[in-house]
C-alpha cells in the first residue's frame, strides 16, 4: 500500500476536494421533492448499478451520481472512469474483490490536509490501472465489448429486414441499412461514413432525425426558427454533415472500440505517422487520377470535358458550349444555369414545360421525344442568386467551365485552317518592302 501526502498530490484532482471541507453539507445538484411517499431511487425493472461500499443503487444512465456519492460518502475515487468498456461489471466485480479483501490492499491512500491536526485530515483512496489487476480487467471488458460490438455490425450488415425513412426528401427503403445510407449520401449530399463502419445504425438515424426535428443542425448545432431556414442554412454552408467533435456519435462508429482509450482520432493520426514514417522522397511514381464530370441529363461520366460536351450533345441535344456563345454567358452565368438544369432534373421537372415526373428515366424520355432539352426558359428564370449554390457538392462540371472569350466549340478545334507561308524565293525585294523599314523610318526621324 502506498500513502501519500496532499503535496504530492496531483493539482487536477485535489483542487475539487479541498474544495469540500464538509463536504456532507455541500448541495451539488438541484433537489426535488419525492413525487410518491418515500421516493424513488431507481425506476422498477430499469438496469442500475450498487455502489461498492453499501447498498445504494443508481441508474445505469446515471453513473457521474454513483461517483458523487462514492467521493463524498466513502472517499472512494476511480481513475480515468471515462476509458472503463463497462462500468456496470467493472463496479460489480470491484464490489465483489472489496467484500474479500481491505481496500488498502488495492488502492492508493491519499492523505488530504495532511499538516492540519490529525482529527481533520482524510484519507481519500485512489483505484486506477497502475495496480495490474485493475489494468487487466479494463482491457478484459475493452475485448469483451469490442466482441458484441462486431456481432452486432455482423448482425445489421446481414439484415434484410430494414425498414428506414430519408431526413431529407422522406423516401422509404426497405432491405438492408446501406441501401439508405447510400441514398442520403449520393442524392443529399449527406454523408456519415460508410455502412461497414457503423455500428446500432437504427439508434443513430433517430438520434439525428430528433436533432432535424427540433430544427437543430446537425454540424454548428444551431437551433433555427422553422424547417425552411434549417435546410436552407443546411445547404448553403455546406453543413449537410454531423459534427465531428460532438463525442455522442463515437459509440456508433467501429473504430472507437479497437483500442483501449482511444478515439478514432488518436488512431486516425498514429496511421497518418506511421505513413509519414514510411514514406520515400521519390514521387515519381505518382499518379494523379482526375475527377470525372457528370452529364447533365443521365448518369453518364467522362473525365474529359470535351468528351462529355459531345455526350451531352449526341445523346441530348443539348450544346452548352454553342448556348454559351448565343448568349453570352460568362463564368458566373453559366454556374447558374448549370445548377438550375441540375435542379430540375434532380426534382425530375421538366424546365421546358414544367411537367413533373416520377422518375429520371420518365424525364429523360419526355425530354428526348419533346426535344425539350434544348428549350432553356427566359434567362430570368435560371438566373437568379439561388443558383451560386451547388445542387450537388461534388459537382466536378462547375470547375470545368470556362470564362475564355477565345474558347474555341468542339466543331471549330476539329476545323483545318491552313496555313500560307511567304514567299522567300526573291528575299531581297521581301526586304524592300516590308513594312519594318517604314517603323525603322519613323523612328529615325524622331531621334
Amino acid at each position: 500500500v502506498q500513502e501519500e501526502d496532499l503535496n504530492s498530490c496531483p493539482d487536477e484532482w485535489v483542487s475539487p476536494i479541498q474544495s469540500f471541507p464538509d463536504s456532507k453539507d455541500c448541495i451539488l445538484e438541484p433537489l426535488s421533492l419525492p413525487e410518491s411517499p418515500g421516493g424513488t431511487t431507481t425506476l422498477e425493472g430499469s438496469p442500475s448499478v450498487p455502489c461498492i461500499f453499501c447498498e445504494e443503487h443508481f441508474p445505469v444512465a446515471e453513473q457521474d451520481k454513483l461517483l458523487k456519492h462514492m467521493i463524498i460518502e466513502h472517499k472512494f475515487v476511480i481513475a480515468d472512469v471515462k476509458l472503463v468498456a463497462d462500468f456496470q461489471r467493472y463496479i460489480l466485480y470491484w464490489k465483489k474483490r472489496f467484500a474479500e479483501q481491505p481496500i488498502t490492499d488495492f488502492c492508493s491512500v491519499i492523505r488530504i490536509n495532511s499538516t492540519a491536526p490529525f482529527e481533520e485530515q482524510e484519507n481519500y483512496f485512489l483505484l486506477c490501472d497502475v495496480l495490474p489487476e485493475d489494468r487487466i480487467l479494463r482491457e478484459e471488458l475493452q475485448k469483451q465489448r469490442l466482441k458484441e460490438i462486431l456481432e452486432q455490425q455482423q448482425q445489421e450488415r446481414n439484415d434484410t429486414n430494414f425498414h428506414g425513412i430519408c431526413m431529407f426528401c422522406n423516401g422509404e427503403f426497405l432491405g438492408n441499412r446501406s441501401v439508405l445510407l447510400n441514398h442520403m449520401a449520393r442524392e443529399h449530399a449527406f454523408n456519415i461514413g460508410l455502412p461497414d463502419n457503423i455500428v446500432n445504425c437504427n439508434e443513430f438515424l433517430c438520434i439525428l432525425q430528433k436533432k432535424l426535428d427540433s430544427l437543430q443542425c446537425l454540424y454548428c448545432e444551431k437551433t433555427f426558427r422553422d424547417k425552411n431556414t434549417l435546410k436552407d442554412h443546411m445547404r448553403k454552408k455546406q453543413h449537410r454533415r454531423i459534427n465531428p467533435k460532438n463525442r455522442e456519435y463515437d459509440r456508433f462508429y467501429v473504430i472507437n472500440y479497437l483500442e483501449l482509450g482511444k478515439s478514432w482520432e488518436e488512431v486516425q493520426l498514429e496511421d497518418d505517422r506511421e505513413l509519414l514514417d514510411h514514406q520515400e522522397e521519390d514521387w515519381s511514381d505518382w499518379e494523379e487520377h482526375p475527377a470525372s464530370a457528370v452529364c447533365l441529363f443521365c448518369e453518364k461520366q467522362a473525365e474529359a470535358i470535351e468528351k462529355l460536351y459531345v455526350h451531352m450533345e449526341d445523346a441530348h441535344e443539348f450544346d452548352l458550349l454553342k448556348i454559351k456563345s448565343e448568349l453570352g454567358l460568362n463564368f458566373y452565368q453559366q454556374v447558374k444555369l448549370v445548377n438550375f438544369i441540375r435542379r430540375q432534373v434532380h426534382q425530375c421537372r421538366c424546365y421546358g414545360c414544367h411537367m413533373k415526373f416520377k422518375s429520371k428515366a420518365d424525364l429523360r424520355t419526355h425530354m428526348q421525344e419533346t426535344k425539350h432539352t434544348s428549350l432553356l426558359p427566359e434567362r430570368k428564370t435560371w438566373d437568379q442568386l439561388e443558383y451560386y449554390f451547388p445542387t450537388y457538392e461534388n459537382d466536378t462540371l462547375l470547375c470545368t467551365l470556362s470564362d475564355s472569350e477565345s474558347d474555341l466549340t468542339s466543331q471549330e478545334q476539329n476545323e483545318n485552317v491552313p496555313i500560307i507561308s511567304e514567299d522567300t524565293s526573291k528575299l531581297h525585294a521581301l526586304k524592300q518592302s516590308s513594312i519594318l523599314n517604314q517603323l525603322l523610318l519613323q523612328e529615325c526621324f524622331k531621334k
